[in-house]
């Protein structure tokens, strides 16, 4: 274990102490430990100003960096830093990449190739749509999800990755022992316990989240992910920040066209505006991200079992051909949920779209 990082977890607990100042600290010192015992005179070179000095030394006084660590071991969460070789890369890409990731969870390789999904919080249900059309698809197609848990698109994101059984990484503007919202904290735990991805943060276990932690965090969903794509946005809104944020880092940014009369919609058309990627379908995000292990590599049907809808469908369609409107009629599904599951089942090369809203069973 690294010797520095009990004194690196304490550091954290100074939330005035970003990635930069962090590494102003390192550079002075030389290790977090030599920081942690240094006498606060010491630190005067930094320029760091009183209020950063005086929540040092609160800190300082009342952490024992050893305990901090052990309450992590008792609570299984792995502490990275980016020595670690299992800290994601594309974070570390980032100007001010976290000097600490708190993780529930598991991270892996794979989660390299991650897209961000973010949104409003009061979706509507066009949206709710978009999610079900676009998720599922990549997540098949191999792309982990990575959103912030919150109420609206987030959350609809993380439970579309959940039921297609894909990998999602949620970021939080808390500690990762306080799941929030709290409404969400079960699916946050069923991420967890299932084995399908992270709940991750740089901020200390005890954190409740505030108003400026989440820029914070919007600029971790973006720098984990290959670009961020904005389902419905209002005119100024969080999913905006992470938009830039991703813009600044070097990601793509995809955007799903929203109704000119949908106000949590004009966000979205004004990224479009000033040249994000339009998104129609999933194929738009895998081609523009031009990933060749993703092409032609969406996992076999027998892999993920068939959901009742899925196979209530599928044994509504005939082996010769069967127009949308009647699958609708025998299905009693509104057509926006008849669309998401066929796509699905297209995906898991059981239907054939041939054209003109006709579908086929394949044998």
């Amino acid at each position: 274990m690294n010797s520095d990082l009990p004194y690196i977890i304490g550091f954290s607990k100074v939330l005035e102490i970003g990635p930069v100042k962090f590494s102003q600290v390192i550079s002075l010192f030389g290790t977090a430990e030599k920081a942690w015992e240094a006498p606060i005179s010491r630190f005067q070179p930094l320029n760091l100003g009183e209020k950063i000095l005086a929540a040092i030394e609160k800190v300082r006084k009342e952490t024992d960096p050893e305990k901090e660590l052990k309450k992590c071991e008792k609570l299984g969460v792995s502490i990275l830093t980016p020595a670690d070789e299992s800290y994601p890369k594309l974070l570390k890409e980032i100007y001010d990449p976290p000097f600490i990731l708190y993780v529930r969870g598991q991270l892996k390789a794979e989660d390299a190739v991650a897209l961000a999904v973010v949104g409003s919080r009061r979706m509507s249900s066009y949206g709710y749509s978009v999610i079900e059309s676009l998720v599922p698809p990549l997540c098949f197609a191999g792309l982990t999800i990575v959103s912030g848990l919150a109420f609206g698109v987030d959350a609809a994101a993380h439970k579309a990755v959940v039921s297609a059984r894909g990998r999602a990484i949620a970021v939080l503007a808390s500690g990762v022992d306080r799941l929030t919202p709290t409404a969400n904290a079960k699916l946050g735990q069923t991420i967890i316990s299932d084995g399908l991805g992270a709940i991750i943060s740089e901020f200390p276990l005890g954190t409740d989240p505030q108003p400026f932690y989440f820029p914070r965090r919007n600029r971790i969903i973006s720098g984990l992910s290959l670009g961020v794509l904005v389902i419905e946005a209002a005119d100024k809104s969080g999913s905006l920040i992470t938009a830039h944020s991703a813009l600044e880092q070097g990601r793509d940014v995809f955007s799903v066209p929203s109704s000119i009369f949908n106000s949590v919609g004009i966000g979205t058309n004004k990224l479009i505006k000033e040249g994000a990627k339009m998104v129609l379908s999933p194929e738009d995000i895998l081609s523009e991200l031009d990933i060749p292990s993703l092409k032609g590599t969406v996992k076999a049907s027998n892999s993920y079992p068939l959901t009742e809808e899925e196979t209530a469908l599928f044994s509504s369609i005939e082996t010769d051909e069967l127009h949308i409107d009647e699958i609708v009629r025998r299905s009693d599904l509104p057509i926006s949920k008849v669309n998401s599951v066929l796509t699905l089942l297209e995906i898991k090369g059981m239907v054939k779209n041939i054209g003109n809203g006709y579908y086929r069973k394949i044998k």
